[in-house]
């Protein structure tokens, strides 16, 4: 029998991925990102604890932010600790001691990360893709996972970006490039993707992807 990497938890069809939320927005622009990320927070925050009644696991995708000596539970002492602009976002958002984490060095949550690894460990066919920003590192992600073959759902009120219309029209582009399902997180069926919403059961790897 071969050991899983998570312990004793249980195969899931459906994984709830945030992307960059633990992040002190120390930067250029980083005010204006605030403006919009505090609204998606709350409702990120109440798509997760549905997701967490409804037994799909939580998976931080954070990027390091150049600390190349810094760790996952270090970023969130930061940005919770040290009265960085982005305190009150990451105050919404802290993980729980059972979620699990990645740390990313680039855009995508998939680039140089152990990632896919991670999922397929999950049995993850289906990701619900939430964060910052909607444009960048959510769009990278998106597009990664849409080429390993996941179904995307990205639901519109949980990303956000500098500009709101930019936010929009990176939605606009995963819903009809990508295939996603760009609702708001309350439209959606969080116990059908929790019980398996892959299309036919097949496993990511195991799809064609189209070009």
């Amino acid at each position: 029998m071969v050991s899983r990497l998570n312990g004793n938890a249980p195969d899931r069809a459906t994984v709830l991925l945030l992307v960059d939320v633990v992040n002190d927005l120390e930067f250029d622009g980083g005010e204006a990102l605030l403006a919009n990320a505090l609204p998606m927070a709350r409702e990120v925050a109440a798509l997760k604890a549905a997701a967490k009644r409804g037994g799909i696991p939580a998976v931080y995708v954070n990027d390091n932010f150049g600390r190349w000596r810094s760790d996952f539970r270090s970023q969130v002492r930061h940005c919770l600790d040290d009265g960085v602009r982005g305190a009150a976002l990451s105050r919404l958002l802290r993980p729980d001691d059972d979620d699990y984490f990645v740390l990313k060095p680039r855009h995508s949550a998939f680039y140089e990360t152990p990632l896919q690894l991670l999922l397929a460990d999950l049995d993850a066919r289906t990701l619900i893709v939430t964060g910052l920003a909607g444009n960048l590192c959510v769009l990278a992600t998106a597009h990664d996972a849409h080429i390993r073959g996941y179904r995307l759902v990205i639901p519109g009120d949980c990303t956000a970006s500098i500009s709101r219309e930019d936010n929009a029209r990176a939605l606009r582009h995963c819903g009809r490039w990508l295939g996603a399902d760009v609702r708001p997180w309350r439209s959606l069926d969080l116990a059908a993707l929790a019980r398996d919403a892959s299309d036919g059961g097949a496993r990511p790897a195991q799809r064609a992807v189209a070009g």
